[in-house]
């Protein structure tokens, strides 16, 4: 097992279902690569591309690293007063829109691709 499902196994019912879940999704169908950042799973192509993170409302957090540079235009991701994250809360499997969140998936697997990230913080 690797250390990002050793850490999924951590946490119980609803949320490792979830966990479990994307992450399959996030390294069999999209090939992305995984590993543990700020003790959260997260998910790289060329660089961040989503984070999974469990809540204390027992739901889990998919957050995606340039979600301000998503069209958004299904209005699924919410900011949360983040200038850059955008996310979504999941409570269950059977609540997820999956063409919708799989059309999000492609389009920030895309932009990984063909667009550089560039940081927007000011060197001093």
């Amino acid at each position: 097992m690797s250390e990002v499902e050793n850490l999924i196994y951590e946490y119980d019912g609803q949320q490792r279902e979830i966990m479990l879940y994307f992450h399959n999704l996030l390294t069999d169908e999209y090939n992305l690569t995984s590993k543990i950042t700020f003790k959260n799973p997260c998910y790289y192509g060329r660089s961040w591309i989503c984070y999974l993170k469990p809540t204390k409302q027992n739901k889990v957090e998919l957050a995606f690293f340039r979600g301000n540079e998503l069209s958004n235009s299904q209005g699924l991701l919410k900011s949360k007063g983040r200038k850059q994250l955008l996310s979504i809360d999941i409570d269950n499997l059977a609540g997820v829109p999956q063409k919708v969140l799989d059309e999000i998936f492609q389009e920030a697997i895309l932009l990984d691709e063909t667009k550089p990230y560039e940081s927007k913080r000011k060197s001093k």
